[in-house]
């Protein structure tokens, strides 16, 4: 389709504007978090990047492309984050912005390969290198204390069955690569017929390693059912919420019995004292256990001590038995940002007063824990992998838990706070990840929010509890033996990403000595002078 030429110098103006151009870079970084729950446009996930690449393409200059880069990524940050506004108001501005200098070194990436006239040897580049860029972005800002893995591109893709297969060969990154890989080719085709070449080429390519992936890469074997309640007691404040809370989960536990059931789960904080002080209320939860003839997993947010003398408040879980406590506990390892600990709280202890920021932080556990459940699956026992809420985010926890010998993942939950927003299902969408990346069902269960049960290949196991639910559900929880390439090989893309760009910059890095000694283009030029790459295009 041809633009008339009127409009066209219209969008040209409106580009060159700096100020405009900004505006757009922060819509067109936000459009991916459409692909998302809640709207779940996961398809629009393989064409969102498009307007973002396409800005960046017609970038002047290489610094003009990295400033591109940083506000399209700080709209991504704002976009999949929204709902912490009303927690951390304008400090959630504040780290979109920091966080989003991470996409400026890609924005220079993408302008580096697909600026100018595109070549075949410069597509081809493009396809492979932009979408290591972006997994490197997402692997740094997975880190705990940036925020976690939360909002990465390739869990988007967490309803879609080869999607999922793909996950269970690399995990939720090589997903990653795969979606950011066709929308550079995408943008390809609007290039030059050379590059359209390589983007068809490129898009057959990745259609036929999905398809390969979804039909060879190893499956777990079916090992049996396991029978498994999730009580919901749903949102509840005013005064005595605490008690109000144990009260309604005790009387949702005790309409289970005579299910079969092996394991009942609650959510998180859904007690809030030590169950090992205060013995009244362990032997009310161990009598529910002896009335539905299962054990229950509860999870204590209290001021506790630890194995190693550490006295403070911590997430556990805790099973309780027909006899009480078993003397197996999880504290939970990696903590919510503002949410649950404030980083350098000597620096940043303002943000309490600006948000809903903790006032007191929470202390981490030291390790991850299996629970054994001797009496479940009629007697065969059950082995589980608890994690407490945004864990369930962290590819590398539900994989140690597997190589650990769990058979089901379980993550206690509460999304209280953000109830009336995308992050309820946002959440729970992540139990599908996990359960495909490791071939173990994950049981997803929240005190508030959307409580889900997945089997071993991802796909959603009987209703989901809404976030209006107050109510326990049974799932019949298919188990599996074996393991997943991603449980055997790990993070595998995530390094073969690195070594691309290392090549990639070791490559330029050695072309561009080679010009200044030979006196080409690049040697004994003018400040001012553009480096001239082989695609046409300044180099940068």
């Amino acid at each position: 389709m041809r633009i008339p030429a009127g409009r066209r110098e219209r969008w040209q103006r409106i580009l060159r504007s700096g100020r405009w151009r900004g505006c757009i870079a922060l819509l067109a970084g936000a459009l991916p978090a459409l692909a998302f729950p809640a709207p779940s446009l996961w398809w629009f996930a393989y064409v969102s990047l498009v307007p973002w690449l396409l800005l960046i393409r017609s970038a002047g200059t290489g610094r003009r492309a990295a400033l591109d880069g940083w506000l399209g990524g700080m709209g991504y940050l704002l976009a999949v984050h929204h709902w912490l506004m009303p927690s951390l108001h304008v400090f959630i501005v504040i780290l979109a912005a920091l966080l989003g200098l991470l996409w400026a070194p890609w924005g220079l990436l993408v302008f580096r390969t697909m600026h100018g006239r595109v070549r075949v040897a410069s597509a081809a580049t493009a396809v492979v290198v932009v979408p290591c860029g972006w997994l490197m972005i997402e692997l740094v800002r997975s880190g705990e204390g940036l925020g976690g893995p939360w909002g990465l591109l390739g869990a988007s893709q967490w309803e879609v069955a080869p999607a999922l297969r793909v996950a269970s060969v690399g995990g939720v990154w090589l997903v990653s690569l795969l979606v950011v890989a066709v929308n550079t080719a995408v943008v390809l085709l609007f290039v030059s017929a050379a590059a359209r070449t390589v983007a068809v080429f490129s898009v057959v390519t990745c259609a036929l390693a999905v398809g390969a992936m979804a039909g060879w890469a190893p499956r777990p074997e079916p090992s049996g059912v396991a029978r498994v309640a999730v009580v919901q007691p749903g949102v509840l404040t005013g005064p005595h919420s605490v008690e109000r809370r144990l009260a309604v989960s005790e009387r949702l536990t005790g309409s289970l019995a005579g299910r079969g059931l092996d394991l009942v789960v609650w959510g998180e904080s859904s007690v809030g004292v030590d169950l090992s002080q205060h013995p009244d209320i362990t032997a009310r939860i161990a009598a529910l256990s002896r009335r539905v003839g299962a054990d229950v997993l509860v999870n204590m947010d209290a001021r506790q001590t630890d194995a190693s003398g550490r006295t403070g408040i911590f997430k556990s879980a805790v099973l309780v038995g027909p006899h009480g406590l078993t003397g197996q506990r999880y504290d939970k390892m990696r903590l919510v940002p503002f949410g649950e600990y404030v980083p350098a709280r000597s620096v940043l202890g303002w943000a309490t007063s600006v948000g809903k920021a903790a006032g007191q932080d929470r202390l981490r556990g030291t390790h991850p824990v299996t629970m054994w459940l001797p009496g479940a699956e009629g007697g065969k026992g059950l082995r589980i992998g608890p994690l407490i809420c945004f864990e369930s985010a962290f590819p590398d926890m539900s994989r140690r838990l597997t190589r650990d010998g769990a058979h089901i993942l379980v993550d206690q939950s509460s999304t209280a706070t953000f109830q009336h927003s995308w992050a309820p299902e946002q959440h729970a969408s992540l139990g599908a990840l996990r359960a495909a990346e490791n071939g173990r069902p994950m049981v997803h269960a929240t005190l508030t929010g959307v409580s889900a049960v997945y089997g071993p290949q991802g796909a959603r196991i009987g209703a989901p509890l809404g976030t209006d639910t107050s109510g326990a559900a049974v799932f019949d929880v298919p188990l599996a033996s074996g393991t997943t390439l991603y449980v055997r090989l790990g993070d595998w893309p995530v390094h073969g990403a690195w070594a691309v760009l290392a090549v990639f910059f070791a490559y330029e890095g050695v072309r561009m000595l080679r010009r200044r000694d030979g006196g080409g283009p690049g040697g004994a030029r003018g400040a001012e002078a553009p480096v001239v790459g082989s695609h046409g295009g300044p180099a940068v």
